[in-house]
């Protein structure tokens, strides 16, 4: 198993993050900053927040507004799909920035690290189903790397399936964050999975996926090792 490790919990505005760093007071700085300079950009763009469709950056859009939206239009959903995985990135470089080896940083589910030795990543559906017995097992050598997750079945985002599970690895957080969440939207049955599979694993700059609908579970792409954890 991973090696031990602390986490401090985070909270800001709707978001709870799980961050491991031993540079924690420049993690939640850049999470501050980041997130008023993306108000501050919705409140003269108010579109950029509210469309679910992909909207091309103002030309007075900050860098962040600019990943979300090129993840979005990757994908083909609104750029605040992407919030929480681009929130995510930019806090663990900000760690990483100020002289961390390693910086975990979990943003409800929406994850980017990078690590300095082994670490698990467990996999939560928000139930006693399969999806709570597995994780995601990697070295040192697999990051930087993100791990998103959308729930239909769980957590405050609003998803258009009753998926259970859908699980996205790529090198961008915006990215896996957006295509976890069409992958999410795209499944209500377990018939769902498997062209589901095909339609996010072809999305440019996606890795792997997994998506898990009752005791079904489907993989495409390049993933780390799944590990039982109970």
């Amino acid at each position: 198993m991973g090696q031990k490790r602390t986490y401090r919990t985070f909270t800001y505005r709707e978001a709870v993050f799980r961050i491991c760093c031993d540079k924690y007071d420049a993690v939640t700085a850049e999470i501050v900053r980041q997130r008023g300079i993306l108000e501050d950009y919705i409140a003269l763009h108010p579109e950029f927040r509210d469309s679910l469709e992909p909207l091309e950056p103002r030309a007075d859009a900050p860098d962040v507004a600019r990943s979300m939206a090129r993840a979005a239009r990757l994908v083909g959903v609104g750029p605040m799909a992407a919030v929480a995985g681009a929130m995510a990135q930019y806090a663990c470089e900000a760690g990483l920035e100020a002289g961390a080896r390693e910086a975990i940083v979990d943003n409800g589910g929406d994850i980017y690290l990078r690590a300095a030795g082994p670490v698990i990543i467990g996999l939560n559906a928000g139930t006693a189903d399969l999806a709570d017995r597995l994780a995601f097992s990697l070295q040192a050598d697999d990051s930087p790397i993100s791990i998103c997750s959308s729930s239909g079945e769980m957590g405050h985002s609003m998803s258009l399936g009753k998926c259970d599970l859908a699980t996205v690895v790529a090198r961008d957080a915006a990215l896996a964050d957006v295509a976890a969440t069409q992958a999410a939207n795209l499944v209500s049955t377990v018939d769902d999975i498997d062209p589901s599979l095909e339609n996010i694993s072809a999305i440019e700059g996606v890795d792997g996926v997994m998506i898990i609908k009752g005791v079904r579970v489907g993989l495409a792409g390049k993933l780390p090792p799944l590990v039982k954890i109970k």
